[in-house]
């Protein structure tokens, strides 16, 4: 006995499988990672509630500053002068929790203003 594929099930079928596991996963959001100031953004480059989480925490801390970063540099360029051999994104993040950590002020500014004041400070074209 053969078996077909039929092209149009096989299509609907990994459609509605891509629907259920878009579903089924809660934004990060709902996963408890709010984030409004730079103290909020530090706990979660710190690992965020830990457990099950940590790992999204990190990775979401990541995201984040990766995208400050790139804003920066395609409209600011000048504000921000990375090494020619850049520390790695981990000791760069280990670096903001310890700046976020030593001010109350720069822990409590809006969490893409704080890096960004990170980044101007840390990485000043000189």
């Amino acid at each position: 006995m053969t078996h077909r594929c039929d092209p149009v099930r096989a299509a609907l079928a990994g459609a509605a499988l891509l629907l259920t596991a878009a579903v089924a996963t809660p934004p990060a959001h709902a996963q408890g990672f709010p984030v409004r100031t730079a103290g909020d953004l530090a706990a979660l480059c710190a690992g965020g509630p830990g457990g099950a989480q940590k790992a999204a925490a990190i990775n979401f801390c990541h995201g984040f500053a990766q995208g400050v970063l790139s804003l920066l540099l395609e409209h600011d360029a000048k504000s921000v002068c990375l090494p020619p051999k850049p520390p790695s994104r981990t000791q760069t993040l280990a670096s903001f929790i310890a700046w976020t950590k030593s001010s109350e002020n720069r822990a409590a500014a809006p969490a893409g203003r704080g890096l960004e004041a990170f980044f101007k400070e840390t990485f000043a074209c000189k």
